[in-house]
């Protein structure tokens, strides 16, 4: 087939000055499709693309936006309130059980006043006997930047969630910022009241392989439909499954694979192995050649062997390394966007002066810096690339709106 569109530059110029009606092809895919409340996806810029390198419904960064893309967000919030339970007032927002992560806490106060501000009552809540001690309904917490938190104990009875104690909850809806890496302790089929993003699309059934397969998809239409190369907009990848690094089974194979995939790719570019289950940047490697699999130390191989809440990583994504060419304060950063009811709605760049330009920015030494997008408009010349991320971004999550929808049917 021929491209009209060749280069990142021709991406980058057509995004801008078409922008509505590229932005309309998305909402009409997006028309029939189960939405993700919330998403947040990683995208990386190399010299001779854009692509998408990770999603996750239930992000963790809103302490990471701008306080003007905050207020978009508010707007999204209530748009999908609207939407999904008319007249909604009170919401219950049912977060990670890890409180002892005070940057999380951080976030979760954020999130909280977000939704706040779309003119709704916020309850934060959860069924996870292991956050309070011994019989208590609640337990208060004080986050990295001093903001103090009430988080209140629940049960379900008859199919709604209510206090333990003598808290009215009343919730119009559930907001759930729970990866559930492991399940909650929750009946989720009996609960009444509408759950956003969904409870069967956690990271215990959940798997980046299928998200990528999706986004092949919908990336490869895209670029169809507007004469785009696709290969401007995605990584390549493939994947493995049934390896246990502990007991060195299935290495070799994943080696193999390693190097397959390493030669569709110029000369010197690297891979990252991922886990295909899980966040947080937790069982990632990135290696040049099959040999640094099969010559993984013990250390390496405990790191990716298992994640958070020590769910065990079996089946694994081979993914093109795109060699960021972005930078902040001389040091390789890479963009985070956040989405709320399927709109781009605010970010950060996530900076790491502790790694080079084709590693796994996600990790120690990382730092996070205000990036603005709330602006993007047709013929946003200033604004060029964050229209790029932008689309790049709800491209993502329109994979992940058809990767829902299997999900929740197979539930």
């Amino acid at each position: 087939m021929s491209y009209k569109i060749l280069t990142k530059e021709d991406l980058e110029n057509y995004v801008c000055h078409n922008w509505d009606s590229v932005n309309r092809w998305i909402d009409d895919a997006q028309g029939s499709l189960p939405q993700p409340l919330t998403s947040s996806v990683d995208v990386r810029e190399s010299r001779t693309k854009f692509a998408p390198v990770d999603h996750n419904m239930y992000p963790a960064g809103f302490n990471n936006i701008c306080s003007k893309d905050l207020l978009h967000c508010a707007d999204r919030f209530r748009e999908a309130f609207d939407h999904l339970a008319p007249g909604t007032k009170r919401v219950g927002l049912l977060p990670e059980s890890h409180t002892k992560n005070k940057f999380y806490l951080d976030h979760l106060h954020h999130l909280k006043s977000t939704i706040e501000k779309s003119d709704a009552d916020v309850v934060l809540f959860s069924p996870d006997p292991a956050m309070f001690e011994g019989d208590a309904h609640s337990v208060e917490l004080e986050s990295h930047s001093n903001f103090h938190l009430k988080i209140y104990r629940a049960k379900v009875l008859d199919g709604k969630f209510v206090a333990t104690g003598d808290v009215k909850f009343d919730f119009d809806v559930i907001v759930l910022n729970n990866d559930q890496s492991i399940p909650l302790p929750v009946e989720w089929k009996t609960i009444k009241t509408p759950i956003h993003p969904s409870p069967f699309v956690g990271w215990f059934i959940r798997q980046k392989i299928r998200h990528f397969e999706h986004y092949r998809d919908v990336a490869n239409r895209f670029a169809e439909h507007f004469g785009v190369n696709p290969d401007l907009i995605q990584a390549q990848f493939s994947s493995v499954g049934n390896v246990d690094y502990n007991a060195k089974e299935g290495l070799d194979e994943l080696a193999n694979e390693v190097d397959k995939v390493l030669k569709t790719l110029p000369e010197g570019s690297s891979v990252f192995v991922k886990a295909s289950q899980g966040t947080y940047g937790m069982g990632i490697s990135v290696v040049a050649s099959g040999d640094e699999i099969r010559q993984m130390n013990r250390k390496v191989r405990n790191k990716m062997d298992v994640g958070k809440n020590n769910l065990k990583f079996t089946s694994v994504l081979i993914q093109e390394g795109v060699e960021t060419i972005v930078k902040y304060d001389d040091a390789p950063a890479e963009v985070t966007i956040y989405l709320v009811n399927g709109r781009s709605s605010g970010g950060f760049m996530r900076t790491n002066p502790l790694k080079g330009t084709q590693a796994n920015l996600n990790g120690q030494g990382q730092i996070y810096r205000k990036f603005c997008i709330s602006d993007i408009k047709q013929s946003c010349d200033h604004q060029i690339k964050e229209g790029v991320y932008s689309v790049i971004a709800r491209l993502s999550v329109l994979a992940a709106a058809y990767e829902m929808k299997e999900l929740m049917e197979k539930a």
